[in-house]
């Protein structure tokens, strides 16, 4: 049996010499391994010592890859990764992939269990390379280092990805700023590399939410649902009431079993029989509900277009729900409020229970999908004012009230309004005439609705100052809150019940009780409460959630088309990725 003998220095100098050649030749291509008889060809001996030969020949490796890659966005950290003390992190001593790179490849191969794409990290390219050092009799040096790089290099991506996301929400129009916490990728993956923990590295820097976890869940659960496949349903242009027949009883009744609407032991329709009553009718209530429709249990358009939508998108909802949650900041022990936007809700968290479970939470109204969007954002509320004034936005005035005006010159009397010089809640009201009217359309005064009862505010705003000027208000007008859809307002939030809203916020304050808030909201004057600890507020967007009340997942519509957007930047990503890889 042939010994592994140190090699001479001048030996050790060719072998870079002819790796650096060898991965030269491959640059930018998809990792390619080099055949252990050519190793054994080139040095005259089966294996390199890793103590001579393993550091040098990484750093041949490293600079191969940051100079036919200039792209690879962790090039600083790879050089922090390999510093000239550190010997190879992915093999043993016998150039073999070790227990720390078989739980990193294992995770880069399922990194689709959160949403993320195996194929960004060359997962399959890693597996093979990896299979080819097992096979080897003895590992060839070029292969050994050009697998080691290439997989840190990947899982440094993937930490990114995992705990970042891989779309900077500002590019696509979000108003929010990827969490600036500090984290160091490289001394991160070198500590579990050390410790042997690079699966629970990987576990500690996925969003620490019980939402994203839920989500995970329900990831899975979909794919297995479309791998099963579900019977389509037939195309009916006319709605169909309880009662009614449906050529498509079977069909539907197969799917809400599948999706969990229908209790699974529920008997299948009598052979024959095409009559759409019984058990099916509150399960088709119970899947509107989960998709944000008129609970009525009628097969009307929306809900059979609900009914129809592939699998394969509900399943890219949850994967683009994962993405979004990866760019919230830490939220610790905080109190904070996060509405989702698509499904006209918010919830309040004390601090983020092991369950998940909110303090409450309540119905909303947010801006209209085809002019005026409520904006997406982190921001913290610092005051609650009772009975505000509405300051009339200029945008408000010019293209509804200045119209409405013209028309009838006593329109400001009816609707509480009054003409101000100046800012400032204590602006004197001008009179109400045609001249002031043409200073008021000339910019030269400005609009403002007196505090009270049928105040556009209702009886209560809650500020978060923002570049958008959007806060959260009270709302005379609360019919609009049964409807499904409530997409009705100029940018700002609606809240169902503003007096449950100030009570929460206001809680920590000895000086404000509940009736005390009645009171304040009820008095003559309005009134300022500056809050002593901020609390955040998270407008959001994600059209798959997993309801903290029930643990059920509700989809909504994607009415601003944020999703859309979204699904394009993954792709347009995906293939500047793939175009970089193959060249």
């Amino acid at each position: 049996m042939k010994t592994t003998r140190p090699l001479p220095l001048a030996c050790v100098s060719l072998l870079l010499i002819l790796v650096a050649l060898e991965l030269s030749a491959g640059a930018g291509q998809s990792v390619r391994p080099a055949s252990a008889q050519q190793a054994v060809a080139t040095t005259g001996s089966t294996a390199i010592p890793r103590s001579q030969a393993s550091t040098p020949v990484i750093s041949v490796a490293i600079s191969r890859r940051l100079t036919s890659r200039p792209h690879l966005r962790p090039r600083s950290e790879l050089n922090r990764l390999y510093d000239a003390a550190l010997p190879a992190l992915w093999v043993d001593k016998d150039g073999r992939p070790n227990r720390n790179a078989r739980e990193g490849l294992t995770l880069l191969r399922c990194a689709d269990d959160d949403g993320l794409e195996p194929h960004d990290y060359g997962s399959a390219d890693l597996d093979r390379l990896a299979a080819t050092l097992d096979a080897a009799g003895s590992p060839g040096v070029g292969d050994v280092a050009t697998f080691d790089v290439a997989l840190s290099a990947a899982m440094l991506r993937y930490f990114r990805d995992l705990h970042l996301g891989r779309v900077d929400p500002r590019s696509i129009g979000f108003r929010v700023r990827l969490p600036d916490d500090g984290h160091d990728f490289a001394a991160l993956l070198r500590a579990a590399v050390a410790g042997d923990r690079v699966a629970n590295a990987a576990a500690d820097l996925a969003p620490a939410l019980v939402q994203y976890r839920a989500l995970r869940m329900a990831l899975a659960t979909y794919r297995s649902l479309a791998s099963a496949g579900i019977t389509a349903l037939p195309s009916v242009t006319v709605a169909v009431h309880p009662g009614e027949s449906y050529s498509g009883l079977d069909a539907l009744t197969r799917q809400l079993r599948a999706l969990g609407d229908l209790p699974a032991d529920s008997p299948m329709p009598r052979s024959g029989t095409n009559v759409y009553d019984g058990a099916v009718v509150p399960a088709v209530k119970r899947f509107q509900i989960r998709h944000g429709l008129e609970a009525d249990g009628v097969l009307g358009r929306a809900t059979q277009a609900a009914l129809r939508i592939p699998l394969a998108w509900r399943i890219r909802q949850i994967e683009l729900a994962l993405e979004r949650l990866r760019w919230l900041p830490d939220l610790g022990r905080q109190r904070f409020i996060a509405l989702n936007i698509p499904m006209f809700t918010f919830w309040a968290w004390d601090s983020i229970s092991p369950t998940g479970a909110p303090s409450f939470g309540m119905r909303a109204i947010v801006g209209r999908a085809l002019s005026t969007q409520t904006p997406v954002f982190v921001e913290e509320m610092r005051q609650v004012i009772f009975r505000p004034y509405w300051n009339v936005p200029r945008s408000i005035l010019r293209n509804e009230i200045l119209p409405l005006l013209a028309a009838d010159a006593g329109y400001l009397r009816g609707h509480d309004m009054e003409m101000v010089r100046g800012q400032g809640d204590d602006a004197d009201a001008e009179a109400d005439t045609a001249e002031n009217h043409a200073l008021l359309r000339q910019g030269v005064l400005r609009l403002r609705q007196r505090p009270g009862p049928r105040n556009s505010l209702g009886l209560v705003k809650f500020v978060f100052p923002n570049d958008a000027n959007v806060y959260m208000h009270g709302t005379p007008a609360q019919e609009l809150f049964g409807r499904s859809r409530r997409d009705f307002s100029h940018g700002c939030v609606r809240v169902e019940d503003p007096a449950a809203l100030a009570a929460w916020v206001l809680r920590h304050d000895p000086a404000w009780n509940q009736e005390q808030i009645l009171a304040a909201m009820s008095g003559p004057t309005t009134q300022r409460v500056d809050l002593a600890n901020p609390i955040q507020v998270i407008l959001f967007y994600v059209t798959a959630v997993v309801m903290p009340e029930d643990g059920t997942i509700h989809f909504a519509e994607d009415i601003y088309r944020h999703d859309l957007r979204l699904d394009r930047a993954l792709v347009t990503a995906r293939r500047a990725s793939a175009l970089q890889r193959s060249r």
